[in-house]
């Protein structure tokens, strides 16, 4: 059974960076063909595609967002993390990892608030 757990901190100030991480437990994330995703839901809005870091290490970034963005990985951990830098109050959100395996989302973590404010 695969789980996944975000951790981070739950506010950040503005032009500050986020950094969260995921955490993948019953499926390494060097495990062929799934990508490992960060979205994120706005209150009010829908599910924000963010990035995927895939298994063999290729990063891919939304393109609203590359110049925010970083995802890399700990493998010995079986962690991926995620980097926003120069948050706004439009950062805050519930930001979910999820694993994509061919566009399907079988598997998500439970989700994080991250309130940006000061």
């Amino acid at each position: 059974q695969v789980q996944l757990q975000e951790s981070g901190p739950g506010l950040v100030k503005p032009s500050q960076t986020l950094s969260l991480t995921c955490t993948s437990s019953g499926d390494s994330i060097t495990s062929n063909y799934y990508y490992w995703t960060w979205i994120r839901q706005p209150p009010g809005k829908g599910l924000e595609w963010m990035g995927a870091i895939s298994y063999s290490g290729s990063t891919y970034y939304n393109p609203s967002l590359k110049s925010r963005t970083s995802i890399s990985r700990d493998t010995f951990k079986n962690q991926f993390t995620l980097q926003l830098s120069s948050v706004t109050p439009e950062d805050t959100a519930v930001y979910y990892c999820a694993r994509d395996y061919y566009s399907h989302y079988y598997y998500w973590g439970q989700g994080t608030q991250v309130t940006v404010s000061s």
